[in-house]
């Protein structure tokens, strides 16, 4: 492994199934019309194959809340949407990871229940043991976690990259806006750019 790899890891974002499965309750755009949801989900299994193929670190965060009233912040609309959808609760089949973009047994999990990844989790200690100070990232939504989480990672130091055929939005011109956000901060790549680099 190169000098540049060795503080690389890939984080991906909330590949769930009630976000990315057709019978999810959020979807995000990917319900069963949406035509875009099978190119982001084979970007996504490629990133993640490239990554384990080099042997990178990965760490999957997971969006969950608890069932019980009164457990989980309701002050903004996203998060009232998100308890009247009945979506992301932890322990049912909505919250687990979508199959196809499922951890390995060996690969780090993060739960958190907020929009940005960092926020109340162990994302930054996770990322802190491993050594990293670069940041692959991809997920859904782009113009939610995986901005918000993008623009936390630079404000604390670290080099951004986001492979943006791995993302994806509600609809495009949001997901294109998101990316644009992101170049301001970080950098923004496909995934078939990625591995014929070697994320080099």
């Amino acid at each position: 492994m190169g000098p540049s790899l060795r503080s690389t890891a890939l984080v991906a974002l909330h590949y769930q199934n009630d976000i990315l499965h057709p019978d999810g309750k959020i979807r995000l755009g990917f319900g069963q019309d949406a035509t875009n949801r099978t190119g982001v989900i084979d970007a996504a299994r490629r990133l993640l194959g490239g990554a384990r193929a080099l042997g990178l670190p990965i760490v999957h965060v997971r969006t969950a809340r608890s069932a019980i009233a009164g457990t989980f912040r309701e002050n903004a609309p996203i998060f009232r949407n998100v308890v009247a959808l009945g979506a992301v609760i932890e322990g049912e089949w909505g919250s687990e990871f979508f199959e196809e973009l499922a951890p390995l047994p060996n690969e780090t999990v993060v739960v958190h229940n907020r929009v940005n990844g960092f926020y109340e989790s162990s994302l930054e200690m996770r990322l802190r043991e491993i050594g990293a100070d670069r940041l692959i990232m991809s997920g859904v939504a782009t113009n939610s976690c995986v901005e918000h989480t993008a623009r936390h990672a630079a404000d604390i130091g670290y080099d951004v990259i986001v492979a943006e055929d791995a993302c994806s939005a509600s609809r495009r011109d949001v997901h294109e806006a998101a990316l644009f956000n992101i170049g301001l901060i970080g950098s923004v790549t496909t995934v078939s750019d990625l591995v014929l680099a070697k994320f080099q």
